[in-house]
Formats: C-alpha cells, structure tokens, sequence
C-alpha cells in the first residue's frame, strides 16, 4: 500500500506483481468502464430531462450527481481492491521522537492527553512540547503539573500570537529529533499508535516527508449527529487516505496526529498561517517531490462535534481550507503524477456539491410528490458502488481492529443515516466553506 517504487519493485496482487503504475491504470480503466456502462443506461434519462430542461442543463445535473460520483468512488473501489500493505522493516524502533501539542484553553483535557502519550509502547525517548496559544486558563500550569507526576520530558512553549500555526511553530523552533509528531489537545492514542507511526516512516522510501495517523471518533454515544461522524471517520475519511496512500500522496497529514520529518517541515516554513494549515502544509511538501503515506494501525481517538451549529463550522473550514491549498498549490504544479490526478479531483468538489445541493436535493423532493425529473430509478445505480466501497473498506478496518484488539461499536443507526442522508448535510455546508474562502470571509478558528 505504502511503500512501492516507481521501478518494478511492488507487492503481489493473487500472485501476480502489479506495481503502482499499473495499480494506477487498472483502477483508471475499471472507473473509465463503469463511467461509459453509466452514460450508457442514463441516455433515456438525458433525454427526459433535456426536455424538460436543456440539453446542456441535463448533461451538467446527471455528471454531478451521477457520472463524476461514480468515476471517483469507482477508482477508489478498485484502488483499494488492489491495496496491499507492506509489512513494517522495524516493527519496534527506539529512535528519539518530539510530540507538538497545540493548546487554547485545554486545562480539562490535556493531562489525560499526557496519560495516554505516556502509556505507550514506543521504546524511543519521547519528549513532549505543549505549545500554549495564549490561554486564559490554567493549561500550562496542568500541563506542568501533569508532565511532573507523569515523568515525562515535557517542555511548555507560550505563543501569543493568536493562531494554531503559530503556537505549533514555535514549538518547531526547539525540535531537535528527526522526527516530530503533532497532536491535539483531546485527542487520545492507542498504546502503539506512535510506534505503528514511526515504523511506517522508516519502512517508506527516503523520500518520504510525513504520515498520516488514523484518526477515529471515541464521543460516538453522545448522540446522533456523532454516530454519523464515527462512520465518516471509520469509512470515509479512512478509505480517501487509504486509497491516496497507495499513490504515495495521503493530501492531507492532519494535524490532530501526523508525522513529519523536521527538516523538511522547517525547509518549507513550518505550518502556513491558513485555516487549514495542515492541508496547506501538506501540499507545500508533495510539491516538494516528497511522498506522505497513511498508517491505518497508528489509530488515535477524537472528540467530534456533537452539537448543529460546531459541526457546521468545523466542516465549512474544512471545505475553506481545501480551497486554501488549491490557490497555494495548484495540481498541475504537483511533480509526482498521481498527486497531480488526486488533487484534481478536488477542483470538482465545488461543482459535485454544488449539484448536490442545487439539483439532487430538489430532486428527492420533487421525487417525493411522484415528479421523477431528477430523482429516479436511475439515480440508484450510484449506491451499488458506494456501498461497494463501504463494505471494502469495513473489511480493512476490521482486520485493523483484531490485531490492536479493538471492538467495532454497534451503530447500525448512524450507518444507514451516514450512507443515505450525510451527503445532503455536507455538501450545503462545504458551499458555504468554499464562497467564505472565495470571498475572503473572517476566519472563525473555533
């Protein structure tokens, strides 16, 4: 999955060597297939609604609720059908690592952030900055007091200037390892998550700048808009950085838990003053020629936002810290070809939610008074390779539970909400996220 040369060097695929160019073009293929099979069953659909409509107007609402949808979940599909991941070259390393954790306001949390840093299986010498962003609370003094009973090596950084990026630079300034990890105040590491990660970046080529760890959702009995999120991270987001780990392009290392190699991270100025600075970042360093991977086994656990209103804000920086990198880093300006095809894909986002949003949703509503101009039987072959996908990638990530000796939660509830309503939730909301960008809207941080 992770490490495979651009030479003949790969990993089997039922005892045939496939290397990562061929990967590239046998998903290609399978989506360009499916693409033409789709077109060709929708023609008596195009031709309704360009009735009803215009020719042009029905080519544009079927391509993105149907043609653009299928290609990309599609590729991703058969990317992933493909995936195998290698077997770490060090599976316990003992090389000396730094931890950078960003802090606001985080006096009830971060001790117990600290407690899990601690309980971990890493044999390396740790050391631990908590970088202070200007709290008004008792952060820095919890951190301390926790560092102490805790004995760790533990050093807190003040950063005035308000600002994530700027609180996680100055701790950079003190980095003296090889490595740095990035972590957030609340979030929560499985005993081995930094040993799986620190492994997968000495297994990877040289060339390799960061690796994402796997980020999962541990609030998800709170309530319903919470059990919906813990599929999106269980699923979603884990299947998109699988699949762009295979590529050798994972597009965002995020920042609530992610490995960097310090003197790349310092060559490109650290984190970028960006609402999404770590998205940013990691364009900056795939520009650079450099390769970042995802390790699904380096797992760490979120608190996600469980009211309407945090959820909304936290998804439309997302979207604005998407378009943030597209006007720093253009795809085309990416050296490694199948990053420049995965960024790509980004620049059709605004278009496919802005079909969802502008065409599919009035389409179910229509379609619920029996008007099926948009919203029909033919919509419905969309779902087969979404849920495709989703099975998928359940088996992956099962298997990824048995071995760190995890429990999938059963959340059957906030499945079939996630597959059949998160869409019409999400894509509104990251229109909004891409027109706050567009017109350079006051950043909200929290």
């Amino acid at each position: 999955m992770f490490y495979e040369k651009e030479s003949k060097t790969s990993h089997s695929f039922k005892d045939k060597y496939i290397n990562i160019s061929q990967k590239f073009m046998i998903s290609m293929l399978f989506a360009l297939v499916w693409l033409g099979f789709s077109v060709y069953l929708s023609l008596p659909w195009l031709r309704d609604l360009s009735n009803i409509t215009t020719p042009l107007t029905a080519v544009l609402i079927i391509a993105g609720i149907g043609y653009l949808p299928g290609l990309i979940n599609s590729f991703i599909v058969m990317s992933l059908l493909l995936d195998r991941q290698p077997k770490f070259k060090t599976p316990d390393p003992h090389i000396p690592i730094s931890i950078i954790i960003a802090c606001y306001n985080e006096e009830k949390v971060i001790a117990n952030t600290l407690r899990y840093i601690k309980a971990q299986d890493f044999k390396g010498d740790i050391r631990v900055f908590v970088a202070d962003n200007g709290s008004t609370d008792l952060t820095a003094i919890q951190a301390e007091k926790a560092g102490k009973e805790l004995e760790l090596d533990l050093i807190v950084k003040s950063a005035e200037r308000p600002g994530k990026f700027n609180a996680l630079n100055e701790a950079l300034k003190s980095v003296e390892t090889e490595y740095v990890i990035t972590l957030d105040a609340d979030t929560l590491l499985h005993k081995s998550a930094i040993r799986f990660l620190v492994s997968r970046v000495i297994t990877a080529p040289a060339d390799t700048t960061a690796v994402a760890g796997s980020v999962l959702v541990r609030n998800s009995r709170d309530n319903l808009l919470a059990k919906i999120q813990e599929w999106e991270y269980f699923l979603g987001i884990a299947s998109i950085k699988r699949m762009q780990g295979m590529y050798q392009g994972t597009l965002v290392a995020q920042g609530a838990f992610s490995l960097y190699t310090t003197e790349m991270l310092k060559k490109v100025g650290g984190w970028p003053d960006a609402i999404g600075e770590d998205i940013v970042l990691t364009w900056k360093l795939l520009r650079e020629n450099k390769k970042v991977y995802f390790e699904p086994k380096a797992v760490a656990f979120t608190e996600v936002p469980t009211k309407f209103i945090h959820f909304y804000r936290q998804k439309s920086r997302w979207a604005r810290g998407m378009i943030e990198g597209l006007k720093v880093v253009k795809p085309w300006q990416q050296p490694i070809v199948y990053i420049r095809f995965l960024t790509s894909i980004n620049l059709a986002m605004p278009f496919l939610d802005m079909a969802f949003t502008l065409a599919w949703i009035p389409g179910l509503i229509l379609a619920f008074f029996g008007i099926y101009w948009i919203i029909g039987p033919m919509t419905l072959l969309v779902l087969p390779i979404a849920m495709l996908q989703n099975f998928i990638l359940y088996v992956y990530q099962r298997e990824v539970f048995r071995e760190l000796k995890l429990n999938i939660r059963n959340n059957f509830l906030g499945f079939i909400v996630f597959v059949l309503c998160y869409q019409l939730i999400m894509s509104p909301i990251s229109l909004v996220g891409y027109t706050q960008e567009i017109f350079v809207k006051k950043r909200v941080w929290k």
